[in-house]
């Protein structure tokens, strides 16, 4: 293949990547009947089992057990009906090393988050709420980003999906939009990701995710000017 090609192939989503992004989103907004479809669009392109399972799992952390638990039925119920009609999707893994338990889950989460973020996590609200700093490390960045049946890249995309139909959460949506750039996908990829959340779901979640990535982009062109001015130089 040549290199230019390859280029742009790299430069794109794959298309279970893709899949990814409506489910996350339909699942976090409660909206039933086009999580169905997106389910059935994703399994359709190949997405294995558990890779779906698995979104709908992360997705307690962002939605709330509730959504995550309704979300999952609707995966059941999908495959039910694609077993009857003689489907048989791929089932996928499920996670391949043992998963830390107590502190050592605690510092794993911790050295996740370091790694996604860029840096250290520290923060006023951190001190003043020490438990939401460990809930962070140990469930998220722990109990849950230890599970290697999802890569980090699709995860950080599902966790994109899932805040772009969350009202009042565009801080953090555009957090990991950066933290999505820190697992290697490119800044073109995540144009291609919010292509997806405006062609596939539309409405607010489109927009949240449009002008969220303006924002990072805008903040990255801002911190590459300023690296380059003399005085940051020296």
């Amino acid at each position: 293949m040549p290199a230019t090609d390859a280029t742009a192939c790299a430069d794109r989503l794959n298309a279970q990547q893709r899949a990814i992004l409506p489910i996350a989103a339909f699942a976090a907004a409660g909206d039933v009947e086009p999580l169905q479809t997106a389910l059935n669009a994703a399994l359709d392109a190949g997405l294995p089992v558990s890779a779906a399972r698995e979104v709908l799992v992360q997705l307690y952390a962002y939605a709330g057990f509730p959504r995550s638990l309704n979300a999952l039925n609707e995966l059941m119920q999908v495959l039910e009906t694609r077993r009857q009609r003689g489907i048989h999707d791929a089932p996928g893994r499920e996670p391949g090393r043992a998963i830390p338990a107590g502190e050592a889950l605690r510092v794993a989460g911790q050295a996740n988050q370091t790694q996604l973020v860029g840096q250290p996590v520290a923060g006023p609200i951190f001190e003043f709420a020490p438990a939401i700093a460990q809930y962070l490390q140990s469930h998220l960045f722990g109990a849950i980003f230890e599970r290697d049946n999802l890569d980090w890249p699709s995860r950080e995309l599902a966790t994109v999906g899932m805040l772009s139909a969350l009202p009042g959460t565009e801080a953090q949506l555009s957090a990991h939009l950066r933290m999505s750039m820190n697992t290697g996908l490119t800044a073109m990829q995540m144009q291609e990701a919010v292509q997806v959340l405006q062609a596939q779901v539309g409405g607010d979640s489109g927009r949240r995710a449009h002008d969220a990535l303006q924002r990072v982009s805008a903040s990255v062109q801002h911190g590459s000017q300023r690296t380059n001015t003399p005085k940051e130089s020296a």
